[in-house]
């Protein structure tokens, strides 16, 4: 295998306007999809790329933190970095100025996030293979050497990382027919919050016919009625075998939250969502516990692995979104899916990303983690500006054929 050694560190600062109504929700009101963008250079004719998504404003800070972040990578081989990837990972997230802007949130982790992402990148494409094919073929100590458990012990140390590997290859051979057969994805587009009642009932529609089987529509107005309507014209359109969740993105209280979700629960949701402000575990505890059997989902906002834990040993969230480009990279997403493992909690990815990187990471959670399979969030509003943008086919996600993490945006 030919060497390959980091040579220089870019960023792109890379913002997409969106169609009027596109991602909106009951928070983010104007948004503009974007990248702060990692471009690591080699002495190779290869590139790794790394994303962490914002929405426009602030890319340009992300951007300044990823150079100052990226020093300790020049200058070393990929092989040899990926090997101890842990370590530096941890020296990077610990660095003695920037941690004050954290620890391990905000600017500062974006830039981590989209620094690691870029090394996995340059990783797999130097192996010439998918990135989901990397992983599922690196060998229990090979994936721990990419972690950083500081502050986890009490829950999961190295030697239960080592265990549940070895546990999980055991039968991983039953699980691989997804790595053919494709991973169901589920339509988030079919709901944001500006559009009309017509439009939405047309898009769920449109969605049934496409083969999704879960659908996403997004509540937290003001008015409570304009939320419960929605959702019954949502529930009507797709039909009752479909797996309708709500998104209420941060927007509740805890007390709104408590009336509006047990309103909500006549529908049948198979979740809601980010009903709350992402800090306050004790507020999903007790959500949680008072809507129960409905189920909570969070992590679009968490930021590190340690509020992760936080929420699983709390009973908090029924369902782990993290994002590879919230957190600090791949390398806390899969540290957060073993946590998740080990709580025997699902993990529903938020797309950040819309899905490239993730439609690798699920296939590597179901195979090598023993993960069930649920499925992944499809929100196609960036894909032509991909060079491999995922293929969604039947409301399921085909694996990626090509080396790296998809993540390549086109010139």
């Amino acid at each position: 295998m030919k060497s390959v050694v980091i040579t220089a560190v870019n960023t792109q600062d890379a913002r997409f306007q969106l169609k009027p109504g596109e991602g909106v929700d009951a928070i983010h009101t104007n948004p503009q999809y974007a990248y702060a963008v990692t471009l690591l250079h080699t002495d190779a004719t290869l590139n790794g790329v790394g994303l962490a998504l914002t929405l426009g404003a602030g890319t340009e800070m992300v951007c300044d933190a990823i150079q100052v972040l990226a020093q300790p990578l020049v200058g070393r081989e990929i092989e040899e970095l990926m090997a101890d990837f842990g370590q530096v990972f941890r020296q990077i997230a610990d660095h003695p100025q920037l941690r004050w802007l954290g620890p391990h949130k905000g600017v500062v982790h974006l830039a981590l996030a989209s620094l690691t992402n870029a090394c996995f990148d340059l990783w797999a494409k130097t192996r010439g293979v998918p990135l989901w094919k990397l992983l599922v073929d690196l060998s229990p100590d090979a994936i721990l050497a990419l972690l950083d458990l500081s502050y986890l012990e009490d829950v999961l140390r190295p030697e239960d990382v080592i265990h549940l590997l070895r546990r999980e290859a055991i039968h991983r051979h039953e699980r691989e027919p997804i790595l053919t057969q494709g991973y169901p994805g589920y339509d988030t587009s079919i709901g944001w919050f500006h559009y009309s009642d017509d439009q939405v009932r047309e898009n769920a529609r449109r969605a049934v016919d496409a083969g999704f089987l879960a659908m996403k529509l997004k509540v937290g107005a003001p008015d409570t009625a304009r939320d419960i309507r929605r959702a019954m014209l949502v529930r009507n359109a797709a039909g009752a075998d479909v797996q309708i969740m709500l998104d209420a993105n941060q927007q509740w209280t805890l007390p709104v939250a408590l009336r509006t979700c047990l309103e909500l629960m006549a529908m049948q949701p198979y979740w809601i969502e980010e009903p709350t402000h992402p800090d306050d575990v004790l507020a999903h505890q007790t959500l949680a516990r008072a809507i129960a059997p409905v189920k909570v989902a969070a992590g679009e906002h968490i930021p590190h692995r340690v509020l992760f834990k936080n929420y699983m040993q709390a009973g908090a969230a029924h369902f782990i979104q993290v994002d590879c480009t919230r957190v600090g990279g791949i390398s806390e997403f899969i540290t957060v899916s073993l946590l998740a493992r080990r709580f025997n909690l699902p993990v529903v990815p938020h797309v950040g990303d819309m899905g490239q990187i993730h439609q690798h990471l699920v296939l590597f959670n179901r195979v090598a983690l023993g993960h069930e399979t649920v499925f992944l969030e499809y929100i196609p509003h960036l894909r032509d500006y991909f060079r491999h943008p995922a293929i969604v086919d039947g409301g399921v996600y085909r694996p990626p054929q090509e080396p790296g993490s998809s993540s390549d945006l086109l010139d």
